[in-house]
């Protein structure tokens, strides 16, 4: 990527494109916006990418604004009068289940679990990986084996049957779906964490920074952890789909959100039972884990794309 050229004895406007785009920042602050506004362009020139942010932030908005949008009680249904609907019956725009619930309200109201799922298990097991991965890179020898052995251990069994475990154990909810999900998950991101670690643990910069006296748990916390966000925010955003999948799964078997919580996979399981003749039920919240999930893996796409540093040197 070239940069703009300046004429000579003139200083660029700040927070100007050719001040981002500047070899020579004259301060941190310069370098980090420079830095967010290529990789912004980087991104920005993706247009799948684009499109699966404009899912993600709609799956927001509708999340924030579901008591608004929705039409009808996503838990109150009327039995006698509006069993079964149609998609487009009445005001049923998506149709209605058996228990006469409005299928569209669900799926906004549902929106919201999906949410609260996909942020909590980021929130635990992103930093819990990060940390096993970063001290078992940097540290080495026996820490470096116990801490990978047993990551090796969550990683043998596929993460369905895994999460199925813990739920069991813990007794079946949102609550727990949320907690067994995370334990699962972070296994992924300490094998990253660590690739990265050993990366850059013998490099010059964290050298000098050993010469100036800072201690293992500085160069860990403050630069070490800082170089490894970028390949763990784009693992953590692709595994959205998955951990979306794993939530519906154990809400399709039970385990999950309870009723009469509008929770996708759970609305996935009540509406099996009419698959055939009444389609709309099952269909209509698969159709949402699919679009979503395509969301996050679109998104995670153009992040890889956009955070790549090798991209730079094309």
């Amino acid at each position: 990527m070239s940069t703009p050229s300046v004429t000579m004895g003139e200083s660029p406007k700040p927070y100007s494109r050719e001040w981002l785009l500047s070899d020579r920042p004259a301060s941190r602050r310069q370098a980090q916006l420079g830095r967010a506004y290529v990789t912004w362009r980087r991104f920005s020139a993706n247009p799948l990418a684009l499109l699966g942010l404009g899912i993600i932030i709609a799956l927001i908005l509708i999340a924030a604004f579901a008591d608004v949008l929705a039409p009808h009680s996503p838990v109150i249904g009327d039995l006698g009068g509006s069993r079964l609907f149609p998609p487009g019956t009445g005001s049923f725009l998506l149709g209605s289940d058996d228990q006469g619930r409005d299928i569209l309200s669900r799926l906004l109201y549902g929106s919201r679990w999906t949410l609260l799922v996909v942020v909590l298990v980021a929130i635990i097991s992103a930093p819990i990986g990060l940390i096993v991965g970063t001290v078992s890179g940097y540290a080495g020898g026996w820490v470096d084996a116990v801490l990978m052995r047993i990551t090796d251990i969550f990683l043998a069994f596929p993460k369905l049957v895994l999460a199925l475990a813990f739920v069991a154990a813990l007794g079946p909810g949102i609550q727990n779906a949320i907690i067994a999900i995370a334990i699962t998950s972070w296994p992924p991101y300490a094998r990253i964490a660590r690739a990265e670690t050993i990366t850059v643990r013998n490099s010059d910069y964290i050298s000098v920074v050993k010469l100036m006296g800072a201690s293992p748990v500085r160069i860990v916390l403050r630069h070490i952890i800082p170089l490894c966000m970028s390949s763990l925010i784009v693992r953590v955003t692709l595994d959205m789909a998955g951990i979306i999948l794993t939530a519906a799964g154990l809400g399709f078997l039970g385990l999950g959100a309870q009723p009469p919580l509008p929770e996708w996979g759970a609305m996935i399981a009540d509406g099996r039972r009419f698959i055939l003749d009444q389609w709309w039920v099952a269909a209509m919240p698969g159709i949402a884990i699919l679009v979503v999930s395509l969301g996050f893996n679109l998104l995670g796409d153009g992040l890889r794309d956009a955070l790549d540093p090798r991209e730079g040197n094309q």
